[in-house]
């Protein structure tokens, strides 16, 4: 901080030096010649009005700028038709030059509308550009763990969507905000529509009021700054704060399912690994368990991905069902991390929870599989080990009849292995286990069938 008020002291001096050495204040007028413009400016009558009328019109313009892109945006995600179409003129209207835009929308619309009008036009790109390559770049291993667990619309947007495209948009905002300000003030001195910023502006510029042209360039700084770091702010914040809404949301209450699901697989011939193109069969029986066994690179995790439906098999069939005969619902822990960063470990947790899995429930697991944990930092800050429990324990509350590990023991030391071990056999409360591992000591400790592959 100090170090920023000494770098605008030292330019303020350098203006000062340099319009004493000029002796034109016609050309430069120094600071205190400005900064008494600028007392005279705020104390006028009609200096709020103006600064009003500015305002509301490049905010609106810039609002409704955001909000188009949203759509288009959008749109254009879910249609490569829309997005092809919509590139050329998009591309056209980010490459005008803003003079050219703003006479045209005179002609169109007249003054009074043309500040919005520009502002719109030139943040409509920068914000659409931004959308579309935020919705490319959404992480695809946290979708798959939101559709496995059941997250869907709202909360998957406030949990998946939103924080991804985030990042995107805050960097296109640092300079789509302040070109705003910059197209508005710029088309009302073009189109001086009366008791605006820009109207004032080219009055400053006819009466060579060179210090009052300073002044209200000095108003539309502050304003844009302010705007621009006010804004940029409430995008940041929104970004945790979505995912604390998306928990927030999570169904409460019903009755746990205390029951399995038989999973079985015929002639099953999976597409990746050792193993691929050899026909693997299981029947785990409800409230069975299961270890998948074999060297790293068989196809364990392949085998998973295949039962829980991510990946299609070369052949064969798989079979997940309840006792009713309709297919199960499976709770999954993935091999890779697939944790939200910037969000507490409880969030996590809660975020694909069971309805029946309490708020207090959830947090007593977490410090039972982590001792000493707090549950409310974020998970970035947190071990590889206490990450890998942080899922383990999301995977033994999120709804399903049948739940499905994939190495979660990894990382662990002998101690925290055998706990981990442990309180997976109490958290089941009768649901089906399939666990892929390499270690031999698993099958004992989970009391599990073996399969080998």
């Amino acid at each position: 901080m100090a170090v920023r008020v000494a770098a605008v002291a030292l330019w303020l001096v350098a203006w000062q030096v340099g319009s004493v050495a000029l002796a034109q204040p016609l050309i430069l007028p120094g600071p205190l010649e400005v900064l008494s413009a600028l007392a005279g400016l705020v104390h006028a009558p009609g200096f709020w009005s103006k600064v009003g009328f500015s305002l509301v019109r490049i905010v609106d313009g810039c609002a409704l700028a955001y909000a188009v892109a949203g759509l288009l945006a959008w749109a254009s995600a879910a249609s490569r038709t829309v997005r092809v179409a919509l590139r050329p003129p998009l591309v056209a209207i980010k490459s005008t030059p803003v003079a050219c835009v703003v006479v045209l929308l005179l002609i169109w619309l007249g003054a009074e509308s043309v500040s919005l009008a520009a502002v719109f036009l030139m943040a409509l790109p920068g914000v659409y550009f931004a959308l579309v390559e935020g919705l490319d770049h959404v992480d695809g291993r946290l979708a798959e763990l939101l559709r496995v667990s059941g997250v869907r619309g709202l909360r998957r947007w406030l949990a998946l969507t939103w924080p991804g495209v985030l990042p995107f948009l805050v960097a296109a905002s640092e300079a789509v905000v302040g070109m705003s300000w910059k197209a508005g003030v710029a088309a009302e001195l073009i189109g001086t529509p009366m008791g605006s910023i820009g109207e004032r502006i080219y009055q400053a510029k006819l009466l060579l009021d060179t210090a009052g042209l300073f002044a209200w360039t000095i108003v539309v700084i502050a304003l844009a700054t302010v705007c621009e770091h006010g804004f940029l702010a409430l995008l940041r914040a929104s970004g945790r704060a979505s995912v604390r809404l998306a928990v927030r949301l999570r169904p409460r209450g019903g009755e746990h399912r205390g029951y399995g699901a038989e999973v079985r697989a015929q002639g099953l011939v999976i597409a990746h690994g050792a193993a691929g193109g050899r026909e693997l069969s299981l029947d785990v029986p409800a409230g069975g368990r299961l270890c998948v066994m074999g060297p790293s690179g068989e196809g364990k995790t392949t085998l998973l991905r295949t039962l829980c439906a991510l990946d299609a098999p070369v052949a064969g069939r798989v079979a997940c069902l309840v006792g009713d005969g309709h297919p199960a619902r499976l709770a999954v822990d993935f091999q890779d991390s697939r944790l939200v960063e910037t969000t507490s470990a409880f969030e996590n947790v809660a975020l694909t929870a069971d309805a029946s899995c309490p708020d207090g429930s959830i947090r007593a697991l977490l410090v039972d599989a982590i001792p000493g944990l707090d549950v409310d930092v974020p998970v970035s800050e947190l071990s590889g080990g206490q990450r890998r429990r942080v899922e383990l324990v999301r995977a033994l509350v999120a709804p399903g009849s049948a739940v499905l590990l994939d190495e979660p023991f990894s990382g662990l030391d002998a101690c925290s292995h055998e706990h981990a071990c442990a309180l997976v056999r109490r958290e089941l409360h009768g649901r089906t286990l399939v666990v892929a591992t390499h270690d031999e000591r698993d099958a004992g400790l989970l009391g599990a069938e073996v399969l080998r592959i």
